[in-house]
């Protein structure tokens, strides 16, 4: 394996700005992303971004299949040259949003393309059939951190864990307590555990962000934290609640999902919520507390 440099300047790659390409090439960080994933043989990796193949490398050497999605089109005849003698490793050239994560990795043959092929590698269709169990391990572009994470927690079928490498501060904000919570951490604590497993410097990639990294592991849950409401209707709770961060949840709801103040205060305090509290106070729990509350009102009306 040729190390980012010599990648970059025997295909004559440079990063991209417009992509936000940063590409880690620190071999002990790399490792240590691994590491977070627990791979064994019979796991199905999806990576997002494979950049220049330096994590890839590590996820098939101990991954039982690795499917790779990346959209910068210059990296993709690279990728497939780097990895044509490796078949359990395949290169879709795609964007993940636009994409289902577990038609991706359902599908056995999308995506391979050995070295001599011309025409480009198939994408699934959404007819194709799901997978049941795979994980996400992936270097996260800053800029579309939050909607990722959200594409891959809303799937159809949601991997079983996520090991990204994201803005330090992001990936403390997700793993907030209550007291300092935000509607990202909500978000992704109602799907998963979150777990900052540790910080990466600047210095460890090429070119060198301007701010520190840190590597997150989600543990997904089998179902989600308030399994009993609908997300929409917890996600419409908690948006509401969320909308003016310096406000008052009696503020805040009652504007938010048009009720009178007397109604919320009356609602919050039949459930042990101080109206006077802020929602990044709030615990998952009681998230779920407030909601079911207001489905039962919104019924008995």
């Amino acid at each position: 394996m040729m190390n980012t440099r010599e990648l970059m300047q025997r295909y004559g790659v440079k990063p991209k700005q417009s992509l936000a390409q940063n590409f880690l090439t620190d071999p002990v960080h790399l490792a240590r992303i691994v590491a977070a994933a627990e791979l064994t043989a019979a796991d199905t990796v999806l990576e997002v971004g494979p950049g220049l193949g330096s994590l890839t490398h590590l996820l098939a050497a101990q991954a039982g299949r690795v499917i790779a999605v990346e959209l910068d089109n210059r990296l993709i005849d690279l990728l497939r040259k780097e990895f044509a003698s490796q078949p359990h490793v395949q290169i879709i050239h795609g964007d993940i949003l636009e994409l289902e994560p577990g038609v991706l990795v359902g599908n056995s043959e999308c995506g391979v393309q050995n070295e001599g092929q011309k025409s480009p590698a198939p994408l699934p269709t959404p007819n194709s059939s799901l997978a049941t169990s795979y994980k996400v391990v992936a270097n996260l572009p800053y800029y579309i951190t939050s909607a990722v994470l959200r594409h891959l927690l809303e799937a159809e079928v949601r991997p079983t864990r996520i090991v990204v490498l994201v803005q330090k501060e992001v990936a403390e904000r997700i793993c907030a307590q209550p007291g300092d919570l935000s509607l990202l951490a909500l978000s992704v604590q109602y799907y998963a555990r979150p777990t900052l497993v540790h910080h990466v410097p600047a210095s460890a990639f090429h070119p060198q962000p301007k701010v520190d990294s840190a590597v997150l592991r989600l543990d997904v849950l089998p179902t989600p934290a308030v399994p009993d409401i609908p997300a929409a209707a917890f996600f419409r709770v908690a948006r509401a609640g969320f909308s003016q961060k310096r406000k008052q949840l009696i503020n805040t709801l009652s504007g938010g999902l048009h009720l009178s103040k007397a109604d919320v205060g009356n609602l919050l305090e039949q459930n042990g919520i101080d109206p006077k509290r802020r929602a990044e106070t709030l615990a998952l729990a009681e998230w779920g507390t407030l909601c079911r509350a207001l489905v039962s009102r919104s019924v008995d009306r």
